[in-house]
Protein backbone atom coordinates (compact mmCIF):
# COMPACT_ATOMS: atom_id res chain seq x y z
CA UNK A 1 0.00 0.00 0.00
CA UNK A 2 1.15 3.20 -0.81
CA UNK A 3 0.38 6.89 -0.06
CA UNK A 4 -0.92 7.86 -3.43
CA UNK A 5 -3.04 4.52 -3.36
CA UNK A 6 -5.13 5.87 -0.47
CA UNK A 7 -6.78 8.35 -2.91
CA UNK A 8 -8.25 4.89 -4.85
CA UNK A 9 -9.27 3.40 -2.26
CA UNK A 10 -13.15 4.38 -1.54
CA UNK A 11 -14.55 3.12 1.41
CA UNK A 12 -18.36 2.80 1.27
CA UNK A 13 -20.32 4.50 4.69
CA UNK A 14 -23.57 3.92 4.80
CA UNK A 15 -25.49 7.10 6.57
CA UNK A 16 -28.21 7.30 9.42
CA UNK A 17 -31.11 9.58 8.58
CA UNK A 18 -32.13 12.30 11.32
CA UNK A 19 -35.99 11.77 9.61
CA UNK A 20 -35.87 15.31 8.13
CA UNK A 21 -34.11 15.80 4.60
CA UNK A 22 -33.21 19.20 5.15
CA UNK A 23 -31.05 18.29 8.58
CA UNK A 24 -29.65 15.18 6.35
CA UNK A 25 -29.02 17.78 3.40
CA UNK A 26 -26.60 19.39 5.71
CA UNK A 27 -25.08 16.44 7.11
CA UNK A 28 -24.07 15.34 4.19
CA UNK A 29 -26.52 12.55 3.88
CA UNK A 30 -26.57 12.24 7.67
CA UNK A 31 -25.03 10.14 10.41
CA UNK A 32 -22.56 8.44 8.94
CA UNK A 33 -21.75 4.85 10.07
CA UNK A 34 -18.30 2.97 10.90
CA UNK A 35 -17.60 6.53 13.23
CA UNK A 36 -18.73 8.25 16.26
CA UNK A 37 -20.47 11.46 16.06
CA UNK A 38 -20.77 13.35 19.26
CA UNK A 39 -23.65 16.35 19.53
CA UNK A 40 -22.82 18.96 22.25
CA UNK A 41 -25.16 21.26 24.02
CA UNK A 42 -26.55 23.05 26.69
CA UNK A 43 -29.49 21.75 28.56
CA UNK A 44 -32.76 21.78 26.45
CA UNK A 45 -31.52 22.09 23.09
CA UNK A 46 -32.90 18.33 21.54
CA UNK A 47 -29.94 16.36 21.85
CA UNK A 48 -31.75 13.88 23.91
CA UNK A 49 -34.84 14.12 21.75
CA UNK A 50 -32.40 14.13 18.23
CA UNK A 51 -30.84 10.91 20.01
CA UNK A 52 -34.20 9.53 20.52
CA UNK A 53 -35.62 10.40 16.94
CA UNK A 54 -32.60 8.27 16.01
CA UNK A 55 -33.78 5.34 17.41
CA UNK A 56 -36.44 5.21 15.49
CA UNK A 57 -34.99 6.03 12.01
CA UNK A 58 -31.88 3.42 12.11
CA UNK A 59 -35.15 1.11 11.29
CA UNK A 60 -35.65 2.62 7.76
CA UNK A 61 -34.84 0.42 5.29
CA UNK A 62 -33.17 3.09 3.18
CA UNK A 63 -30.74 3.84 5.97
CA UNK A 64 -29.21 1.03 8.28
CA UNK A 65 -32.31 -0.87 8.61
CA UNK A 66 -31.40 -2.09 12.03
CA UNK A 67 -32.10 -2.40 16.11
CA UNK A 68 -30.82 0.13 18.29
CA UNK A 69 -28.55 0.29 21.38
CA UNK A 70 -29.56 3.34 24.01
CA UNK A 71 -27.38 3.56 27.06
CA UNK A 72 -28.48 6.87 29.33
CA UNK A 73 -26.86 8.05 32.58
CA UNK A 74 -29.20 10.63 33.27
CA UNK A 75 -32.58 9.57 34.63
CA UNK A 76 -35.09 8.86 34.62
CA UNK A 77 -35.47 7.26 30.69
CA UNK A 78 -37.70 10.23 28.84
CA UNK A 79 -40.88 7.61 28.38
CA UNK A 80 -43.56 10.30 27.79
CA UNK A 81 -41.37 11.92 24.97
CA UNK A 82 -40.45 8.53 23.36
CA UNK A 83 -43.94 7.68 23.38
CA UNK A 84 -44.39 10.83 21.40
CA UNK A 85 -42.05 9.91 18.90
CA UNK A 86 -42.74 6.60 18.30
CA UNK A 87 -46.60 7.90 17.52
CA UNK A 88 -45.14 10.25 15.31
CA UNK A 89 -42.78 7.80 13.29
CA UNK A 90 -45.73 5.14 13.09
CA UNK A 91 -48.33 7.65 11.63
CA UNK A 92 -45.38 8.53 9.14
CA UNK A 93 -44.86 5.19 8.00
CA UNK A 94 -47.93 3.56 8.28
CA UNK A 95 -46.59 0.91 4.81
CA UNK A 96 -43.44 0.24 7.06
CA UNK A 97 -45.90 -1.27 9.79
CA UNK A 98 -49.01 -2.40 8.42
CA UNK A 99 -48.22 -5.75 9.51
CA UNK A 100 -48.59 -5.11 13.16
CA UNK A 101 -44.75 -4.40 13.25
CA UNK A 102 -43.40 -2.75 16.95
CA UNK A 103 -40.58 -0.44 16.28
CA UNK A 104 -39.79 -0.69 20.27
CA UNK A 105 -39.07 -4.81 19.16
CA UNK A 106 -36.03 -3.17 17.43
CA UNK A 107 -34.93 -0.95 20.38
CA UNK A 108 -32.86 -2.05 23.27
CA UNK A 109 -32.33 0.06 26.62
CA UNK A 110 -29.68 -0.15 29.17
CA UNK A 111 -28.80 2.43 32.31
CA UNK A 112 -25.55 3.03 33.33
CA UNK A 113 -24.15 4.43 36.35
CA UNK A 114 -20.57 5.01 35.97
CA UNK A 115 -17.58 4.96 33.11
CA UNK A 116 -16.48 1.62 34.56
CA UNK A 117 -20.18 0.28 34.16
CA UNK A 118 -20.59 1.82 30.93
CA UNK A 119 -17.27 0.05 29.55
CA UNK A 120 -18.08 -3.25 31.47
CA UNK A 121 -21.42 -2.97 28.91
CA UNK A 122 -19.55 -2.76 25.67
CA UNK A 123 -17.30 -4.96 26.22
CA UNK A 124 -19.90 -7.94 26.70
CA UNK A 125 -22.14 -6.34 23.96
CA UNK A 126 -19.27 -7.87 20.92
CA UNK A 127 -20.49 -11.59 21.40
CA UNK A 128 -23.89 -10.34 20.57
CA UNK A 129 -22.98 -8.11 18.19
CA UNK A 130 -20.65 -11.41 16.41
CA UNK A 131 -23.98 -13.20 16.25
CA UNK A 132 -27.36 -10.98 15.00
CA UNK A 133 -29.24 -14.08 13.55
CA UNK A 134 -28.80 -15.90 17.27
CA UNK A 135 -28.67 -13.12 19.27
CA UNK A 136 -31.67 -11.46 17.42
CA UNK A 137 -29.92 -8.21 17.86
CA UNK A 138 -28.81 -6.58 14.73
CA UNK A 139 -27.48 -3.39 15.91
CA UNK A 140 -26.62 -0.57 13.92
CA UNK A 141 -27.22 2.11 16.22
CA UNK A 142 -25.27 2.48 19.88
CA UNK A 143 -26.51 6.43 21.36
CA UNK A 144 -24.22 7.10 24.30
CA UNK A 145 -27.01 9.71 26.37
CA UNK A 146 -24.71 11.33 27.81
CA UNK A 147 -20.98 10.70 28.46
CA UNK A 148 -20.29 13.69 31.21
CA UNK A 149 -22.72 12.96 33.05
CA UNK A 150 -20.93 9.51 33.98
CA UNK A 151 -17.54 11.18 34.31
CA UNK A 152 -18.41 14.10 36.10
CA UNK A 153 -19.39 12.07 39.38
CA UNK A 154 -16.84 9.45 39.44
CA UNK A 155 -13.66 11.30 39.08
CA UNK A 156 -12.36 14.64 40.79
CA UNK A 157 -10.31 17.30 39.50
CA UNK A 158 -6.69 16.11 40.41
CA UNK A 159 -3.36 14.85 38.20
CA UNK A 160 -4.18 11.05 39.41
CA UNK A 161 -7.67 11.14 38.35
CA UNK A 162 -7.10 13.28 35.77
CA UNK A 163 -4.73 10.85 34.15
CA UNK A 164 -6.81 7.67 35.03
CA UNK A 165 -10.18 9.58 33.43
CA UNK A 166 -7.90 9.98 30.18
CA UNK A 167 -6.93 6.41 30.20
CA UNK A 168 -10.66 5.27 30.21
CA UNK A 169 -12.17 7.83 27.37
CA UNK A 170 -8.96 5.97 25.14
CA UNK A 171 -9.97 2.37 26.43
CA UNK A 172 -14.31 3.39 25.68
CA UNK A 173 -13.57 5.14 22.51
CA UNK A 174 -11.36 2.42 21.15
CA UNK A 175 -14.38 0.20 22.13
CA UNK A 176 -16.27 2.04 19.87
CA UNK A 177 -14.32 3.05 17.08
CA UNK A 178 -13.77 -0.78 16.61
CA UNK A 179 -17.69 -1.67 16.75
CA UNK A 180 -18.36 0.89 14.37
CA UNK A 181 -15.73 -0.55 11.92
CA UNK A 182 -15.98 -4.32 12.28
CA UNK A 183 -19.67 -4.16 12.34
CA UNK A 184 -20.64 -0.88 10.43
CA UNK A 185 -22.61 0.42 13.51
CA UNK A 186 -23.08 4.66 13.59
CA UNK A 187 -22.38 5.54 17.21
CA UNK A 188 -23.82 8.83 18.18
CA UNK A 189 -22.79 10.15 21.84
CA UNK A 190 -23.90 13.44 23.84
CA UNK A 191 -22.07 15.58 25.71
CA UNK A 192 -22.37 18.43 27.75
CA UNK A 193 -21.07 22.12 27.82
CA UNK A 194 -19.21 24.42 30.31
CA UNK A 195 -18.97 28.16 30.74
CA UNK A 196 -16.17 29.42 29.15
CA UNK A 197 -14.48 32.10 31.85
CA UNK A 198 -11.52 33.28 30.34
CA UNK A 199 -10.41 35.07 26.97
CA UNK A 200 -8.32 32.09 25.72
CA UNK A 201 -9.85 30.25 22.14
CA UNK A 202 -11.09 27.24 22.42
CA UNK A 203 -9.96 24.29 25.07
CA UNK A 204 -6.59 25.80 26.87
CA UNK A 205 -6.03 27.70 24.17
CA UNK A 206 -6.42 25.56 21.49
CA UNK A 207 -8.92 26.12 18.74
CA UNK A 208 -10.55 22.70 18.02
CA UNK A 209 -13.01 22.65 14.64
CA UNK A 210 -14.24 25.33 12.88
CA UNK A 211 -15.71 27.38 15.37
CA UNK A 212 -13.97 30.20 16.77
CA UNK A 213 -16.03 30.61 19.61
CA UNK A 214 -19.51 28.64 20.59
CA UNK A 215 -21.89 30.78 21.71
CA UNK A 216 -25.36 29.51 23.65
CA UNK A 217 -28.10 31.62 25.38
CA UNK A 218 -25.67 34.54 24.97
CA UNK A 219 -22.91 32.50 27.03
CA UNK A 220 -19.76 31.06 25.50
CA UNK A 221 -19.58 27.69 26.15
CA UNK A 222 -16.65 25.12 25.25
CA UNK A 223 -17.36 21.36 24.98
CA UNK A 224 -17.05 19.12 28.81
CA UNK A 225 -14.08 16.49 29.00
CA UNK A 226 -11.73 18.97 27.17
CA UNK A 227 -8.99 18.01 24.92
CA UNK A 228 -8.38 14.34 25.33
CA UNK A 229 -11.77 13.76 25.20
CA UNK A 230 -11.88 15.36 21.40
CA UNK A 231 -9.56 13.30 19.83
CA UNK A 232 -11.84 10.46 21.02
CA UNK A 233 -14.38 11.62 18.63
CA UNK A 234 -14.58 11.77 15.03
CA UNK A 235 -16.88 14.41 14.22
CA UNK A 236 -18.54 17.05 16.57
CA UNK A 237 -22.19 18.97 15.77
CA UNK A 238 -23.00 21.34 18.19
CA UNK A 239 -26.74 22.29 19.06
CA UNK A 240 -27.20 26.21 20.13
CA UNK A 241 -30.11 28.38 20.89
CA UNK A 242 -30.32 32.66 21.37
CA UNK A 243 -33.18 34.38 21.60
CA UNK A 244 -34.29 36.51 18.73
CA UNK A 245 -36.79 39.18 18.06
CA UNK A 246 -38.78 40.68 15.62
CA UNK A 247 -41.40 42.41 14.35
CA UNK A 248 -44.64 40.27 14.30
CA UNK A 249 -45.24 42.81 10.70
CA UNK A 250 -42.66 42.53 7.92
CA UNK A 251 -40.70 40.91 10.09
CA UNK A 252 -39.16 44.44 11.42
CA UNK A 253 -37.15 45.34 14.23
CA UNK A 254 -35.57 48.44 15.36
CA UNK A 255 -35.40 51.31 17.89
CA UNK A 256 -38.49 53.37 15.67
CA UNK A 257 -40.08 50.22 15.58
CA UNK A 258 -43.35 50.74 17.68
CA UNK A 259 -45.48 47.80 16.60
CA UNK A 260 -46.05 44.16 18.54
CA UNK A 261 -42.61 42.27 18.66
CA UNK A 262 -42.09 38.07 18.60
CA UNK A 263 -39.49 36.96 20.67
CA UNK A 264 -38.91 33.10 19.86
CA UNK A 265 -36.07 30.51 20.94
CA UNK A 266 -33.58 30.25 17.45
CA UNK A 267 -31.64 26.89 17.58
CA UNK A 268 -29.38 25.76 15.07
CA UNK A 269 -27.00 22.80 14.81
CA UNK A 270 -22.81 23.97 13.41
CA UNK A 271 -20.96 21.35 12.34
CA UNK A 272 -17.53 21.95 14.31
CA UNK A 273 -15.39 19.46 13.07
CA UNK A 274 -16.08 16.03 10.59
CA UNK A 275 -13.28 14.44 8.30
CA UNK A 276 -15.88 14.31 5.36
CA UNK A 277 -18.00 17.73 6.10
CA UNK A 278 -16.95 21.39 6.00
CA UNK A 279 -18.06 23.69 8.61
CA UNK A 280 -21.76 24.46 8.21
CA UNK A 281 -24.78 25.54 10.02
CA UNK A 282 -28.79 24.80 9.72
CA UNK A 283 -31.80 26.22 11.61
CA UNK A 284 -34.13 23.60 13.21
CA UNK A 285 -37.10 23.73 15.20
CA UNK A 286 -38.48 20.77 18.09
CA UNK A 287 -42.15 20.05 17.25
CA UNK A 288 -44.32 17.08 19.27
CA UNK A 289 -43.60 15.25 15.64
CA UNK A 290 -40.13 15.20 16.55
CA UNK A 291 -37.02 17.67 15.13
CA UNK A 292 -36.63 19.36 12.04
CA UNK A 293 -34.84 21.70 10.07
CA UNK A 294 -35.41 24.90 8.67
CA UNK A 295 -35.15 25.46 5.15
CA UNK A 296 -33.83 29.27 4.61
Amino acid sequence: MQPENLLLHHTHHHHLSLGCPILDAALGGGIPSNSITELVSESGCGKTQLSLQLLFTAQLPHGLSGSSLYLYSEFPFPYRRFAQLLHSFRSSHPILFANYRDPCDHIFTRDCHTAHHLLDVLLQLESRLKHPKETRLDIKLIVIDSIAALFRSEFENNGADLKKRSALFFKISSVLKMYAKRFGIAVVITNQVVDLVDDSEGVSGVQVGNLEGMWTSGRRVCPALGLSWANCVNSRLFLSRREVIEGVENGLQGDDYGGFVNRRQRRELHVVFAPHLPYSSCEYVIRKEGVFGVDR
